[in-house]
């Protein structure tokens, strides 16, 4: 089999384990401004951008974690600190955008806080000592498998409420945001759990500066009432796992619509590559685009090419503005040389395949954007590109991902 023939089918096997992933926060929403959350694609881009996620390069699948001793439970596989922060003052909330989550993927949502000092970004996760600021678990269990507040969070366009505690002192801290996924937890290890960690600076006038708390390692045991559980029979309660809530903490979940003031941001990235002389046939990003449109905000379509770029009422530096126009052209005639390469190697009648891929973020008209929020430049990752004039397929397909997007990519064969 061909190099083309293989890499196709590299390119199709990557987009279907895309379509089969779960999903992880994309995006954060704080004092009226929004904030990317990390996307594993990232790491595909040089520079990956400064996010206040922390970044999880690991997570391809969007997958889970099922080790409560591993120090995976902390805040994803192989999580390493965000390079930014999301501000928000002391009782102010903090809004998580996820990606679309699997209506059968049922259980509670959790929230913790944990101090780092005076540096989140270098902080070593493992001495983390985490408070629970909120939770919520089973609405009701009269009919199985029960209403969630996973349940709510879907039905919040994807989106999670929490408030910061007025009673927290201004400084760094990690959010850790988590929901845990039942519907296999009969099974010991069976339960899904999926952390997600973003750096907060919170201001404010508030005391409590979290000295103490419980390690991440030590949340949960796999014997928890809360963690191993049949959902498929009636329940009269749930036991939701992890320590107490802290003084002036909230719980109970969120009646739909709560996800107040904001609208839909996707964190998505494309994440395409090529190699000199043979074409490669990846897809060009994760499948994430949670529409999160409330009736209190006025969405805006924003196109993402390369990173979460900033909407358009919102101003972008010169220095900005610079780079993006270089690495616009930088990136068309790196495009255009490419599909010159790969063009010339095929048979005299190639075959294509093509399938449109539109990846928007939509993010509230009446909010402000950070993304690597600090002042990082914002690569657009777009090229224009040459103009393909070759034989029509000869085989024809669309893959669609679970939200249905489709993926683009271009297949060149050989005859062997």
């Amino acid at each position: 089999m061909s190099l083309l023939k293989t890499t196709a089918l590299l390119g199709a096997a990557s987009l279907l384990s895309q379509v089969s992933a779960h999903g992880i926060v994309q995006g954060i929403v704080a004092g009226g401004v929004w904030y990317s959350g990390y996307n594993p694609s990232f790491q595909y881009q040089n520079p990956p951008p400064v996010v206040a996620g922390w970044s999880i390069p690991e997570d391809q699948d969007r997958g889970f974690v099922s080790d409560y001793t591993s120090p995976d439970i902390i805040c994803h596989k192989g999580a390493t600190p965000g390079g930014a922060y999301v501000k928000v003052a002391a009782g102010d909330t903090v809004e998580l955008q996820w990606t679309e989550w699997p209506e059968s993927h049922h259980g509670p949502m959790l929230d913790y806080l944990a101090s780092c000092g005076d540096d989140c970004t270098t902080v070593d996760k493992t001495k983390l000592l985490f408070n629970k600021i909120d939770e919520a678990g089973l609405v009701d269990g009269s009919t199985p498998p029960g209403h969630w507040a996973s349940d709510d969070m879907i039905a919040n366009n994807n989106s999670w409420v929490v408030t910061i505690p007025s009673t927290i002192a201004p400084g760094n801290y990690v959010l850790r945001h988590e929901t845990i996924a039942l519907h296999s937890a009969q099974n010991e290890n069976g339960a899904q759990n999926y952390p997600q960690c973003v750096n907060l600076e919170v201001t404010g006038s508030g005391s409590n500066s979290l000295t103490t708390g419980t390690l991440g390692t030590k949340l949960y045991t796999a014997q928890d009432p809360g963690i191993l559980i049949n959902i498929y029979q009636k329940l009269t309660s749930y036991v939701i796992p992890g320590p107490k809530l802290i003084d002036g903490a909230s719980s109970g979940s969120q009646p739909s619509g709560s996800a107040s003031a904001s609208a839909s941001a996707s964190a998505t990235t494309a994440a395409a590559s090529t190699t000199s002389g043979a074409a490669s046939i990846l897809p060009t990003g994760h499948f994430t685009n949670a529409t999160a449109t409330t009736s209190q905000s006025n969405s805006k379509s924003i196109a993402i090419t390369a990173t979460p770029t900033k909407p358009a009422n919102v101003q972008t530096s010169p220095a900005e503005t610079e780079t993006e126009t270089s690495e616009t052209a930088a990136a068309s005639n790196k495009e255009a040389t490419t599909t010159a390469a790969a063009s010339s190697e095929v048979e005299p009648t190639p075959t294509t395949a093509t399938l449109t891929q539109t990846e928007t973020a939509t993010a509230p008209g009446n909010f402000a954007a950070s993304s690597a929020s600090q002042g990082q430049a914002q690569p657009t990752g777009t090229g224009s590109g040459s103009t393909d004039t070759t034989s029509p397929v000869s085989f024809s397909s669309t893959v669609t991902g679970r939200i249905g997007k489709p993926t683009k990519f271009v297949c060149y064969l050989e005859e062997d």
